[in-house]
């Protein structure tokens, strides 16, 4: 019995993709396969695509969960190379898609159906994509199988961020297939540690900013937070802490000073 779906790992590791990027394909038939994340340009794993596809009946299409280069880096010279259509959330995330796709937006998969869900936070464009019968979730950058995801401003919003994983509590969930890392088969309790983590940072930003009530600069706050990340991480760690502070100040709880600096917004008598 043919599996529901391949993972194939772009040859692509990094600090930011771990091992690689996890492209699927999945669906065939009559229909056709659909390719998730086609990450780069390289012949051997572009083969490797096509090859998955063609045991499932040809691939008739590319879905890009969002406009990051390692997610898309590949889509141009598969388009190529098989005539197929490259589908994305916007043009405007990623300018080489030939159609857009709205939320809720249904695609063939065999026996079952591929939904598109609009999952912005990580970045304005993402997508994940539910295989309904199944309850498999592909959940691009949304939820890692290695560690948290990182939010950077301005494409990435805390705010929209955890109301993205709000929402996939309200689905049911089997298990996820994240862009990195291995599959997660805890779905919904993995959701809820993201979540959980999440509002413990933020409630860490605003500790760090108690000590400092006449503000503090992000690169002041972000070794008090991450004091148990490695130094070297922390560059990166302080596109996360800018993230939970822009959402602080449209919550009202934080305000911006001159010099980069942030305060606790103080009730007036």
């Amino acid at each position: 019995m043919q599996k529901a779906y391949d993972v194939i790992l772009a040859p692509n590791p990094s600090l930011m993709t771990g091992p690689g990027t996890n492209t699927v394909v999945l669906g065939g038939g009559i229909e056709g396969a659909t390719v998730i994340d086609p990450a780069i340009e390289d012949t051997e794993y572009l083969d490797s695509i096509i090859q998955a596809g063609a045991e499932r009946g040809d691939i008739r299409r590319i879905l890009i969960t969002h406009g990051h280069p390692d997610h898309i880096g590949g889509a141009v010279a598969l388009r190529k190379r098989l005539g197929i259509d490259i589908y994305a959330f916007s043009r405007q995330g990623v300018p080489i898609a030939d159609e857009e796709v709205a939320d809720g937006m249904t695609f063939p998969a065999g026996d079952d159906a591929l939904q598109a869900l609009h999952t912005p936070g990580h970045r304005f464009d993402h997508l994940s994509f539910l295989l309904q019968k199944r309850c498999t979730l592909f959940a691009g950058d949304l939820i890692s199988g290695i560690t948290t995801n990182v939010i950077a401003p301005p494409d990435g919003d805390m705010l929209d961020y955890l109301n993205s994983l709000k929402r996939l509590q309200e689905i049911d969930i089997s298990e996820i297939v994240p862009a990195h890392g291995p599959t997660i088969t805890d779905a919904q309790s993995k959701i809820s540690e993201y979540i959980q983590h999440r509002m413990l940072r933020e409630q860490q930003v605003i500790q760090a900013l108690e000590v400092i009530p006449s503000g503090a600069t992000i690169a002041e706050m972000v070794p008090r937070i991450y004091m148990d990340v490695d130094p070297k991480l922390h560059s990166i760690a302080a596109w996360t802490v800018e993230a939970h502070l822009i959402k602080l100040e449209r919550e009202g709880l934080v305000e911006k000073l001159e010099d980069d600096r942030w305060a606790l917004v103080r009730p007036t008598a």
